[in-house]
C-alpha cells in the first residue's frame, strides 16, 4: 500500500508580512499622508500608551495617554500662537474616547478658564468658571450650562446663590445686592424673579446704600 504524504497548510506570505508590519511598542515618529505626526507607544497597530500627536493643519499638539487609537487618560492639548510660535495650553486633564471626560481645566483665553468635571466633551458635574469680566460661577453643570445648585458672583461682589436650569436662574434662590445693602429671596423662573421678599442686608457697610431703608413689615 503506497504511503501518501499530504502537503502542510502554509499561510500565504502576505499574512506574515502584515503581522510584522503591525506597529507595537515604542516607535519613532510616524508620519501620516496629511503630514500629521505621532511619536509614542503602539499596540496592534493603534496608538496605545503614552505619545505625542501633532496636527499639521491646525498647528496643534496633544501630549498624553492613548487607548485603542483614541485620547484616553490624562493629556494636554495645546495650539500654536501665530505671533510667538510657542504652544499655548488649551486643555489639561482627563480624556475618554477622544473627548474631554473627567476632571480638567480648559483655557478659553488667558483671563477666562474653567476647571471642573467634564462628560463627553461638555462641562457636566461640578465646576468653577472664571470669566474675563471678573464674574465667577461655582456649582453644578449639565451639557455646558449651569444646572442644579450654584453661585454666581459678579465682579462688583453682588451674587446669586440658588437653583439653575439651562443656564438661567430657575427655582428658589437668593440675590445679594451688596453694593446697595439689600437681599432678595424668592422663586425665579428663567432668570426672572417671580415671587419673593426684599430686606436690608449689610446696609451699613454698603458702598451705595438706598436712600431710605426698607420698612419692617408688621
Amino acid at each position: 500500500m503506497p504511503f501518501v504524504k499530504y502537503p502542510k497548510n502554509v499561510e500565504p506570505p502576505w499574512k506574515d508580512w502584515d503581522r510584522k508590519a503591525q506597529k507595537s511598542g515604542l516607535r519613532h515618529t510616524v508620519y501620516s499622508v496629511n503630514e500629521d505626526q505621532y511619536t509614542g507607544e503602539w499596540l496592534n497597530n493603534q496608538k496605545h500608551g503614552k505619545g505625542t500627536y501633532v496636527w499639521k493643519s491646525s498647528n496643534s499638539i496633544y501630549e498624553g495617554e492613548w487607548k485603542c487609537g483614541k485620547r484616553s487618560g490624562f493629556g494636554t492639548y495645546s495650539v500654536q500662537d501665530p505671533n510667538t510660535g510657542e504652544y499655548v495650553k488649551v486643555y489639561s486633564g482627563s480624556w475618554k474616547n477622544d473627548r474631554k471626560h473627567g476632571y480638567g481645566t480648559h483655557f478659553y483665553t488667558d483671563k477666562e478658564y474653567y476647571e471642573g468635571d467634564w462628560e463627553a466633551g461638555q462641562r457636566s458635574g461640578w465646576g468653577r468658571m472664571y470669566f474675563a469680566n471678573g464674574d465667577i460661577y461655582e456649582g453644578e453643570w449639565h451639557e455646558d450650562k449651569y444646572c442644579g445648585e450654584g453661585m454666581l458672583r459678579l465682579a462688583n461682589e453682588n451674587r446669586y446663590e440658588g437653583s439653575w436650569k439651562g443656564g438661567k436662574k430657575h427655582g428658589p434662590g437668593k440675590f445679594y445686592y451688596l453694593d446697595k445693602g439689600q437681599l432678595y429671596e424668592g422663586i425665579w423662573v428663567e432668570d426672572i424673579p417671580k415671587c419673593g421678599s426684599m430686606v436690608d442686608f449689610g446696609r451699613a457697610e454698603a458702598p451705595y446704600p438706598t436712600k431710605y431703608p426698607i420698612p419692617e413689615v408688621k
